[in-house]
């Protein structure tokens, strides 16, 4: 068994894209529906996608702070680098647990906590 897609409801699909298309680089794979029921994007590449779910009038969005979604990338600070010039703020970290593990966390336009792990094998 594997995990195909993790939903998101999202508040506005276009900042949501933005942040994941634009700011951390997932293509669009889809993006449809709207007017009278919700749109829909799939964002990702490799076998996991995110999805992102749109309710036009529903900006009430609860993420909870015991969630999160984590990226593997790898090198860390040149991600933190690039995401603070964009103006990401970063909510917390890096953390370096051990010699093989260092990761931070972001937090999307709905309040989700994102996490970027950097794994060393060496």
């Amino acid at each position: 068994m594997k995990i195909c897609w993790a939903m998101i409801m999202v508040k506005n699909m276009d900042e949501s894209i933005r942040f994941y298309h634009e700011i951390l680089g997932l293509p669009i794979i889809k993006r449809f529906g709207g007017k009278a029921g919700p749109e829909i994007a799939f964002l990702g590449d490799g076998e996991t996608q995110i999805e992102l779910v749109c309710q036009a009038g529903k900006e009430d969005i609860d993420i909870g702070p015991d969630i999160s979604i984590g990226f593997e990338v790898p090198f860390v600070d040149d991600l933190i680098d690039d995401l603070m010039q964009k103006g990401i703020a970063i909510a917390s970290g890096p953390f370096q647990p051990n010699a093989k593990l260092k990761f931070f966390y972001v937090h999307d336009p709905n309040g989700l906590s994102v996490q970027f792990v950097q794994r060393n094998t060496d």
